[in-house]
């Protein structure tokens, strides 16, 4: 019997006005999120709805990077992609840590690498 690829799921995240703003733009591409199961579950190819108040836009899931925590994710990811083209290293990662606090980050760190989904599609 053929086994079909699993059909494309689709999302949804909260997420602060300022970043809200740069993914809209095209600034950022990289959302962090901490390792919750319904983060987990999304993969590359997915839909992802981010919403501020009440607004919305629809993303694409391109691809999904997990690291051991928010001081080794810039080693291998810009830091300009995840908090906007004036957040250095350092910046970024006191940034990432007054959101999601240590228990938190002890989940596993993920980076949604994201592309601004194409109206009507």
């Amino acid at each position: 019997m053929r086994e079909w690829p699993p059909q494309p799921a689709e999302h949804s995240l909260n997420i602060r006005k300022p970043y809200f703003d740069l993914i809209a733009s095209g600034a950022k591409t990289i959302e962090v999120r901490v390792g919750y199961s319904r983060i987990r579950r999304i993969t590359a190819g997915d839909t992802l709805r981010i919403t501020c108040g009440n607004e919305s836009l629809t993303t694409r899931v391109t691809a999904v990077q997990e690291y051991e925590s928010f001081k080794a994710m810039p080693d291998a990811e810009d830091p300009a992609a995840i908090g906007g083209p004036d957040m250095g290293r350092s910046r970024l990662v006191t940034a990432i840590r007054d959101i999601h606090p240590p228990e938190k980050e002890a989940l596993g760190v993920f980076a949604l690498h994201l592309t601004l989904a194409q109206a009507g599609g």
